[in-house]
């Protein structure tokens, strides 16, 4: 089993900041690749970032340049550095590892 939790959400005004963190812990694979994945109201949720074991990451087009996905392996901890935040970032924001998903943290980017 693996655990996994996110923290960091909250309002945040456009054009701010927000960090996300996601907290690992249990069976986790070794060198293993975890992943940000957004869900807005009413819409399916979407890929945002990855980042592997040696830190190669991927992002979506929609956050590019915008967002980064740092990762601290000593702490099992991934975190989600959101900048130049838009209303339509607005979403629960979920890390994922393989199979396994957090219980999501809400972003709303509102004036």
């Amino acid at each position: 089993q693996v655990q996994l939790v996110e923290s960091g959400g909250g309002l945040v005004q456009p054009g701010g900041s927000l960090r996300l963190s996601c907290a690992a812990s249990g069976s986790i694979s070794s060198l293993y690749v975890m992943g940000w994945h957004r869900q807005a109201p009413g819409k399916q949720r979407e890929w945002v970032a990855t980042i592997s074991y040696y830190g190669s990451t991927n992002y979506a087009d929609s956050v590019k340049g915008r967002i980064t996905i740092p990762r601290d392996n000593a702490k099992n901890t991934v975190y989600l550095q959101m900048n130049s935040l838009k209303p339509e970032d607005t979403a629960v924001y979920y890390c994922q590892h393989q199979t396994y998903w957090g219980q999501g943290t809400q972003v709303t980017v509102s004036s």
